[in-house]
């Protein structure tokens, strides 16, 4: 299988990795002649004046946004490549934690500027918010008990329990796939309820269950199956209107031509997942 060969492939970049991150905290590099940061945008403006970009995420979903176990510092791939933004915009990243199923509504009430937590694009958030361009890429997987020989693809699926945060990407992809959505709180939830046999199984991110497996050694569950034909892009999420995806745009478009994009991915993941 793909992703098996995947896991042992990358297993110790992401051990290193992990090191690597527990040793260190989110920087902000200074970016001199950013030209994301000199754009006339009055939106821009205003963000510089304030000093801050506020940023909504959720701290509990390794290793996009998460607490280093060693200092409980926030940390991340999507932590560090925000807080890179932020430094190319000429602000500092000022973070605030909520679960997934809230995240919007704080976003909505304006409680932070923008999500940075691995925030899928599909049409429904493209109607409803600003979204930047795509800094990760990554495709579903289902994990089921290790003793399970029934639900190998999506066909199997159908009639199911799939465990999910009830507002994912993931679970729209379990109620296409016709299972029944079971609401979890987040991803290592999902998994303790596919462990005690409350549900059948649960979709996730390639890259999230690649670590969760690496870091874990957990044998008690396993990849069921991969859908690496269907890609799945994130990207930040703003309120529509916001006046900021174009400078963030130009930030992220900074970041991949310096290499930033690429090093971040390297620490997190042992490759680049931004393209």
């Amino acid at each position: 299988m793909k992703f098996s060969r995947s896991l042992r492939a990358l297993s110790a970049a992401i051990v290193l990795a992990a090191t690597l991150s527990a040793c260190s905290t989110p920087s902000a590099p200074s970016a001199p002649g950013s030209t994301a940061a000199s754009s006339s945008n009055p939106a821009l403006t205003e963000l510089q004046k304030s000093g801050v970009l506020k940023v909504g995420t959720e701290g509990t979903y390794s290793p996009f946004t998460f607490h280093d176990a060693a200092t409980n510092e926030l940390a991340g791939y999507d932590v560090e490549v925000i807080t890179a933004v932020a430094a190319r915009l000429g602000v500092k990243a000022q973070f605030s934690e909520t679960k997934w199923d809230a995240i919007f509504a704080g976003l909505e009430a304006k409680r932070y500027d923008l999500v940075a937590n691995e925030v899928s694009i599909n049409p429904e958030r493209q109607a409803r918010y600003d979204l930047s361009e795509p800094y990760s890429v990554s495709y579903p997987v289902v994990i089921v008990k290790a003793d399970n020989a029934d639900i190998t693809s999506l066909a199997a699926i159908k009639g199911r329990t799939a465990a999910q945060t009830a507002t994912s990407n993931w679970a729209d992809f379990a109620r296409r796939a016709g299972a029944t959505v079971e609401p979890v709180d987040g991803f290592t939830e999902a998994v303790a309820a596919v462990k005690d046999g409350r549900v059948n199984a649960t979709f996730n991110d390639s890259l999230a269950a690649l670590e969760y497996f690496t870091t874990t050694k957990d044998s008690s569950v396993k990849i069921g199956f991969e859908v690496p034909d269907q890609t799945v892009t994130q990207a930040f999420a703003l309120r529509k209107d916001s006046g900021l995806v174009e400078p963030i745009n130009a930030a992220l478009k900074e970041l991949a031509a310096d290499g930033t994009l690429a090093r971040i991915g390297q620490k997190y993941f042992g490759k680049d997942i931004s393209k």
